[in-house]
């Protein structure tokens, strides 16, 4: 059932990009956009009266007592947050703060639907306990059980904590209560009211697509309208080439105060998907290869292996999240030896969700990536040592 689900999602969600981006001009097209763009007004109404029940108090929020860090975006996918996440979770470790990434854990395994249901029908809190990804020792789960980002974090971070739970007020007095954390980090956590107190938003915005195509779900990809972004304490433009005063005096209109820091992901090395096998940069210069991706804007990605490599000869991309099957696999390797690939590339968020494979023609490695500060560092610097502080 869990798997029809996310096929019939995953064959749904490709032209729905493309009518929504304008890619499709037909009659049908404008029409399901006219649709689309109705239900974007309704969408905008109900976050308008959520909004103003939050401001009125008649939505009650939790504070726990500590530092909260909501790291999140406007848009729906590809920022690149979760490199963002990593780096804040190292360098508040690094301060001795006791970290734990609190996560809803996007695809992971979900509730029981009897249980689900059961506790909405009864009106009870659910009292199942969050799913440890890592406790800060020992990595505890699968990718399929506990989510793409929450897994890969785990396995980055080895002394941070990761819990899964759609109740993050749940999770976070866990972690404190089983865990001594100090500091929580809320993944994708911007648009998540409910967990208050002495808290810190920081909102990545996209160079390449800051705003999406502008207009609020469904008809676009914004979750909320950019004047949003005045909640921000600190904004990240990610994926900078270095052009954005534009992009820069459009947000200082929403929000003059918040420090803008300006990155890029770089390229760490390559690890063999299979074998943890490491090599240098300089590994893939000189070669052909193939690219392999189930990512939001795998472009980017693309991108940065033409700068590296000989030649891209072959990509083949999924949905965002598409959980890979071993003939999909082999498929793509048989592909790219067609193209005359010496090397398949991936993300690491894919590998993850790499099945094993009974053979291997071409060597698959995936790319490690980290976040590198452009401009901005000291707002980076600043951000850290006030939550330090407190």
């Amino acid at each position: 059932m869990r798997q029809t689900i996310r096929a019939w999602f995953e064959a749904i969600e490709t032209p729905f990009l493309e009518v929504i981006f304008e890619q499709r001009r037909s009659k049908k097209a404008a029409l399901a956009r006219s649709i689309l763009f109705g239900l974007s007004k309704i969408y905008q109404f109900g976050l308008m009266i959520h909004r103003f029940f939050i401001q009125a108090r008649l939505i009650r929020d939790s504070t726990l007592g500590i530092q909260v860090i909501a790291i999140g975006n406007l848009t729906f996918g590809g920022t690149g947050k979760t490199p963002v996440v990593e780096k804040f979770a190292r360098e508040l470790q690094r301060q001795g703060r006791t970290v734990a990434i609190l996560s809803r854990g996007y695809r992971s395994r979900p509730q029981p639907l009897g249980e689900m249901f059961l506790n909405k029908l009864l009106l009870r809190e659910d009292s199942t306990p969050p799913r440890v990804v890592s406790d800060g020792r020992n990595l505890l789960l699968d990718s399929d059980t506990a989510g793409d980002e929450p897994y890969m974090l785990a396995s980055n971070l080895k002394d941070v904590v990761v819990l899964v739970d759609k109740n993050r007020v749940k999770s976070g007095r866990y972690a404190i209560e089983h865990y001594g954390c100090d500091t929580l980090l809320l993944d994708d956590g911007f648009q998540y009211w409910r967990l208050a107190g002495r808290r810190q938003d920081v909102v990545l915005v996209d160079c390449q697509q800051p705003f999406g195509n502008e207009h609020l779900f469904p008809r676009g990809t914004l979750r909320e309208p950019p004047s949003h972004l005045a909640r921000a304490n600190v904004i990240f433009i990610t994926k900078s080439d270095g052009n954005t005063s534009v992009l820069r005096e459009r947000i200082s209109l929403y929000n003059s105060g918040a420090g803008i820091i300006e990155c890029i992901h770089a390229p760490l090395y390559f690890e063999d998907v299979f074998t943890g096998e490491r090599k240098e940069l300089d590994f893939v210069r000189g070669r052909r290869l193939a690219s392999l991706s189930g990512i939001a804007q795998p472009e980017s990605f693309e991108q940065s292996l033409v700068k590296l490599c000989r030649e891209l000869v072959y990509s083949k991309r999924f949905a965002d999240h598409h959980r890979f099957t071993q003939q999909e696999i082999l498929n793509a390797i048989n592909r790219s030896k067609k193209r005359q690939a010496e090397v398949i590339i991936t993300t690491q968020k894919d590998a993850v969700r790499f099945p094993k494979l009974d053979r291997r023609d071409l060597p698959i490695y995936f790319m490690r990536v980290e976040i590198k500060i452009l401009s901005g560092a000291e707002d980076f610097d600043d951000c850290v040592r006030k939550i330090c502080l407190r």
